[in-house]
């Protein structure tokens, strides 16, 4: 059983820069399969735009496709954590800070991204979320 986030993660994980399109970044998106993309500033970590911020942030605001990354992502306060934290710890920062993502950082880049799923299917590959997670995307 995995003990720390760098063994359940996703590495290099998709990114945009802040100054791009969620259109952008809502392609990136769909030709990478995942639901999420990490926003760089000259390759500094600035936020995390989820399907779900651009749905809530963008579309059901009525905002165009042209808005700015950097305007809805979740940047201010962003929770991140190291490769070498804890599962356990990884899943308490999630409930504490309610967010179903973390990027993970060594230094000032982002290494990989750990979800709410990863660790369900860590935890127990056999319940509803882990499953969930582990099948293939509907596209």
């Amino acid at each position: 059983m995995a003990s720390t986030v760098a063994q359940i993660m996703a590495r290099d994980p998709e990114s945009v820069t802040a100054d791009a399109t969620v259109g952008d970044a809502a392609q990136r998106m769909r030709d990478a399969d995942t639901g999420d993309v990490v926003v760089l500033d000259s390759d500094r970590l600035v936020g995390i735009l989820t399907d779900r911020d651009i749905a809530v942030r963008v579309v059901a605001e009525g905002r165009a496709a042209s808005t700015g990354v950097r305007e809805v992502c979740s940047g201010q306060d962003l929770t991140t954590v190291t490769p070498d934290t804890s599962i356990d710890a990884a899943a308490q920062l999630m409930r504490e800070k309610a967010v179903r993502r973390l990027p993970v950082v060594e230094g000032d880049h982002v290494v990989g991204v750990v979800s709410i799923g990863d660790l369900a299917i860590e935890r127990d590959e056999r319940s509803a979320l882990a499953d969930i997670s582990a099948t293939e995307a509907n596209r």
